[in-house]
């Protein structure tokens, strides 16, 4: 009677309470998580990640840590390589603890190296968008105040542009080659060569606490430049932790193929599969035709994504090998529901752990309860270790209302709000390096009660009536195209040192059959100048990363500002880039040609249908 019993209370448990084993699981890899951060937090001295990953050479000195094309290297072998680099930095670029590096590297292993040879001399890394060029990469340094830049040899003409005002700034400049003519730069793989692999004393990291520094990452903000987001080691902790949070365990292989600059790659993959004793596999870029062949070369158990690189794998070919695979497991942000579905029927029954966080963010949510859709769900322990509120948004305004006391009001369930964060000693934010006026932007005050301080998010959300949290979009300056943030302020600064443009609005469109929003222009022309295709063209190619380019231009004789000459984004983006809607000259980047074409009714349905591509 007892065992049936049993299996009625559960079954009621079950209809009663859907998501209670879910839940229940949850908790326990969360407490688990809270218990061994605290553990590293609290030791003396402080462990920070590298420790551990030394932890992992002693204990598995020839599991793999780094697959990359066809070569394979150890814990040990890693460890040895960071020690050369280490020891190469200490006797050539006279770094101290404490110090700043900037790295200008690609997806390849010695990006991860040289990360483990700073984190052991007690530096730390400002972690370079490759993509970025000439003055967009300057002001990098101004934000992290790097003292030494470490580029790739394939990456030494885009700072050779900059070089006179890297030199300016007294910024020691080192290009991964055994031999650089150019005065200004020194060589760096023949001195690595050179030095010895013994392991480096912990006593030059002495001083590193969990406040310290340990990378600084990139982020487009509404400056209209990149600002350096500082991650603590702390947070860092937090960051890395997180995988293990979603089920990584220490026999996965992780496949990287977002950018290593990116938190998600080098925090989460990079940082999880150490935290981990796990392996990760490297691919210098994403590649949609390569994605699965890789999985099944390398035997990758655990891949990263996010919504865009998901809905290209469910664009290629159909193959009879789509499931013979041994991916189990898929972490990663931005998946429709639609792709999702796609990705599950035709891939295999993946587990896909789709999550919510930002870089600078104080809080992140995980579906672990596998809901289609959503990014997350409450939970009354996480919001009490966490606290967090959406409250409602004006969009004209672009910020929350206020009630009658002063107050912010939270919306009701289903109904879209902005979500804030309480700042706490366990939720801080750690702000933006140099910059207190952007990390001053990112506060609410009094939000609920006299003298409380909130973090920003700048993003908007709903829930559902079963408590799951579905992330509808983001307010501000900025939009996302290719798994990038784009600075609407930074492509403006840079259309307008055109000869022919005189104002330019930027913004982001939503594409049917595209993730994210689609960067397009309204522009004016400035007297006697006409709009000149190539020349435009020309100039995007040149100053902006391909995902920061508008793919859309709109030319107006003038541009709707508010009063305060702030000007009207919101009627632009409802108009779209439909030319049967649209009097004003459309004009679309045209990749083949090299240049920019009238958009004509013809390409615009050649875009819907998918054979344009953008």
């Amino acid at each position: 009677v007892l065992p049936h019993l049993a299996v009625l209370l559960l079954f009621a448990l079950r209809l009663r309470y859907p998501y209670f084993i879910a839940d229940a699981k949850y908790m326990r890899r969360i407490a688990i998580s809270i218990y061994r951060t605290t553990k590293y937090l609290k030791s003396k001295p402080f462990y920070t990640l590298v420790d551990r990953f030394l932890d992992s050479v002693q204990k598995n000195p020839h599991r793999a840590f780094i697959r990359y094309q066809d070569e394979t290297y150890s814990y040990a072998q890693s460890d040895k390589r960071s020690n050369k680099i280490a020891r190469s930095l200490l006797k050539h670029a006279d770094l101290h603890e404490g110090d700043t590096v900037a790295l200008l590297i690609g997806n390849e292993p010695m990006f991860l190296w040289m990360w483990l040879a700073l984190a052991k001399i007690g530096c730390s890394a400002a972690l370079l968008n490759h993509n970025i060029r000439s003055k967009s990469l300057v002001h990098c340094f101004s934000c992290c105040g790097a003292t030494v830049l470490i580029a790739g040899a394939e990456l030494q003409d885009s700072v050779e542009e900059v070089l006179p005002d890297l030199r300016e700034l007294g910024i020691s400049v080192y290009i991964l080659t055994d031999h650089v003519t150019a005065e200004g730069m020194e060589s760096l793989t023949d001195k690595i060569a050179q030095a010895s692999d013994e392991p480096i004393p912990a006593d030059l990291r002495a001083n590193i606490t969990f406040s310290s520094p340990a990378v600084y990452i990139y982020t487009s903000g509404t400056t209209g430049l990149p600002k350096a987001a500082v991650i603590a080691q702390r947070r860092l902790w937090a960051m890395s932790v997180f995988p293990s949070v979603c089920g990584l365990k220490s026999d996965d292989v992780v496949y990287i193929c977002l950018p290593l600059y990116h938190s998600a790659g080098f925090a989460l993959g990079f940082g999880g599969a150490i935290e981990r004793g796990a392996t990760v596999v490297v691919k210098s870029k994403f590649s949609s035709s390569q994605f699965w062949d890789d999985c099944r070369k390398y035997n990758v158990t655990v891949i990263q994504y996010i919504g865009e690189t998901m809905r290209y794998l469910c664009n290629t070919p159909k193959r009879v090998s789509d499931q013979v695979h041994n991916v189990r497991m898929a972490i990663g942000n931005g998946i429709r529901p639609e792709v999702w579905r796609t990705f599950i029927s035709r891939f295999g029954n993946v587990d896909i752990k789709e999550f919510y966080g930002s870089t600078e963010g104080t809080l992140g949510f995980l579906n672990y309860a596998g809901k289609t859709g959503a990014v997350g769900r409450v939970n009354y322990f996480h919001k009490k270790i966490y606290p967090y509120a959406l409250v409602k948004f004006d969009q004209e305004q672009e910020e929350p209302v206020r009630n009658a006391e002063g107050f912010c009001i939270e919306v009701v369930k289903g109904e879209t709000g902005l979500l804030v964060v309480k700042i706490t000693q366990k939720a801080q934010f750690g702000g933006y390096a140099r910059d207190p006026k952007q990390t001053e932007k990112k506060k609410l005050y009094n939000v609920f009660e006299k003298g409380d301080v909130y973090f920003n998010s700048g993003d908007l959300f709903r829930t559902d009536h079963e408590n799951f949290i579905y992330f509808q979009d983001r307010v501000g300056d900025t939009f996302r195209w290719k798994g990038e943030n784009v600075s609407t302020n930074e492509v403006s600064d840079i259309l307008t040192m055109a000869t022919s443009i005189e104002e330019a609005n930027v913004y982001g469109v939503t594409v049917q059959g595209y993730e994210g929003r689609t960067g397009m222009a309204t522009i004016t022309l400035k007297k006697d100048h006409q709009f000149e295709p190539d020349a435009i063209f020309s100039h995007v190619t040149t100053y902006l990363p391909s995902y920061a380019r508008p793919r859309f231009i709109r030319i107006q004789d003038c541009l709707a500002v508010t009063c305060t000459f702030k000007q009207l984004k919101g009627k632009l983006v409802e108009e779209g880039f439909n030319p049967a809607v649209i009097t004003d000259p459309l004009f679309v980047l045209h990749e083949t040609v090299k240049s920019y074409r009238p958009l004509t009714r013809d390409t615009y349905q050649s875009i819907l249908d998918g054979h344009f591509r953008l």
